[in-house]
C-alpha cells in the first residue's frame, strides 16, 4: 500500500490522517485546514483560506529518520537493454547497471550501493532518484511520475546537499552527489537515513522505481525495484551473517572511471574487524560528497553486497 504523500506530511505535522479518507484537516501555527482528496492530493486552490497558496503546505517538516526498518530485507533495480530515450544511444543500448538497497541491521537506514557504467558521453552530471511508481511493462519512464516526495518538499529549491533532511527523500544524487560528466562507470555505497523498506510508510520505495536523468532532468532510462533474495527468503526474511565480516574506512564511498578507461572500480577490501559497538551517527565526510553511517550497518551490507 502506498501512503498519500500528503497524508504522510500531515500526520507528521501533528494530526494523525486516515488514508482513504476525503477530508482530512490539521491545524498548525497558522492554523491552516486544507481540504485533501481521497488520493491524498491538495484539493483545488479554491477550498484553501484566502491568501493561502498549496506552497504554504511544503516544508512543515523535514524528512523523517526511519530506526525501523526490517534487518535483513532487500531489493534491486536492474536497468533494461534499452534506453527510454533513444537519442541517448543511437546505435541501440543503454546505461548498464543497477541499484541494490539493503535494510541496516539495526534497522536504521537503508544501504544503498550502486553501479552504473556506459554512460552516455555528453549531457553530465547525470542524476538518479526514486520515482513514485514502477515502470510499466512498456518501458515508459514518464509513467513513473515525480520523485517520491511523501513531505510534499517539491522539487524547487534544489536539494540542499549539507541539509539532507530538507531534501526530497528520492532525491538521493542531490542528496549523496550527482554522477560527473565524462566517466565511463561510476559506483557508490551509502546509507540514507530517509528511506525505508517498512511497506506501508510513504518513503517505502520497495513497489517503486527510479530513473536517470540528464542534467536537465531529461529520463534516459529506468528501473523498478524488486525483492532481492540475501539468502534469508527472497527479501522477506532476515539473512545471517559472521561476525568476522569486516569492511576498511571509508565506509562510504563513491567513485569513478574516465570514459577513456576500462573497468577501474576498486573491489572493497574485507579487511577492517567488524565494529561491535554501538553505530556511529551519520555525518557528511568533510570535503566530499561521501556518506559516513553506522560502521557495523555497512559492513554487513557491504559484505553480503560483495557476495551478490
Amino acid at each position: 500500500m502506498r501512503v498519500p504523500s500528503v497524508s504522510l506530511l500531515l500526520a507528521a505535522a501533528g494530526t494523525q490522517v486516515a488514508a482513504g479518507s476525503t477530508d482530512y484537516s490539521y491545524t498548525t501555527t497558522t492554523e491552516l485546514v486544507p481540504t485533501m482528496t481521497s488520493s491524498g492530493a491538495v484539493a483545488a486552490a479554491t477550498t484553501l483560506p484566502t491568501g493561502v497558496s498549496h506552497s504554504v503546505i511544503q516544508y512543515l517538516t523535514d524528512a523523517a529518520v526511519v530506526t525501523n526498518n526490517p534487518p535483513g530485507l532487500a531489493f534491486k533495480a536492474s536497468l533494461p537493454d534499452e534506453a527510454f530515450f533513444k537519442p541517448a544511444f543511437p546505435a541501440g543500448g543503454n546505461v548498464k547497471g543497477d541499484i541494490i538497497a539493503l535494510a541496516a541491521p539495526d534497522g536504521s537506514g537503508v544501504l544503498f550501493q550502486i553501479k552504473f557504467s556506459n554512460l552516455p558521453k555528453e549531457g553530465g552530471p547525470f542524476i538518479y532518484h526514486l520515482h513514485v511508481d514502477p515502470v510499466p511493462s512498456n518501458g515508459n519512464c514518464t509513467a513513473t511520475l515525480g520523485h517520491l516526495d511523501p513531505f510534499a518538499r517539491g522539487e524547487t529549491p534544489a536539494c540542499d546537499e549539507t541539509n539532507p533532511a530538507s531534501c526530497q527523500v528520492g532525491d538521493l544524487s542531490g542528496k549523496h552527489g550527482s554522477i560527473p560528466a565524462g566517466c565511463d562507470t561510476w559506483t557508490g555505497l551509502y546509507i540514507d537515513p530517509y528511506v525505508t523498506t517498512l511497506e506501508g510508510l510513504g518513503s517505502y520505495f520497495g513497489n517503486r522505481s527510479f530513473v536517470f536523468h540528464y542534467a536537465n532532468k531529461t529520463r534516459i532510462t529506468c528501473a523498478s525495484f524488486e525483492p532481492l533474495d540475501i539468502g534469508g527468503g527472497g527479501g522477506g526474511g532476515s539473512s545471517s551473517t559472521s561476525s568476522s565480516l569486516t569492511l576498511s574506512p571509508p565506509y562510504s564511498t563513491v567513485s569513478s572511471a574516465p570514459s577513456s578507461s576500462v573497468g577501474g572500480n576498486a573491489t572493497i577490501p574485507l579487511t577492517t574487524t567488524l565494529p561491535t559497538g554501538p553505530p556511529s551517527p551519520i555525518a557528511t565526510a568533510s570535503g566530499s560528497s561521501l556518506r559516513v553511517g553506522s560502521a557495523g550497518a555497512l559492513a554487513f551490507a557491504a559484505a553480503i553486497l560483495f557476495a551478490l
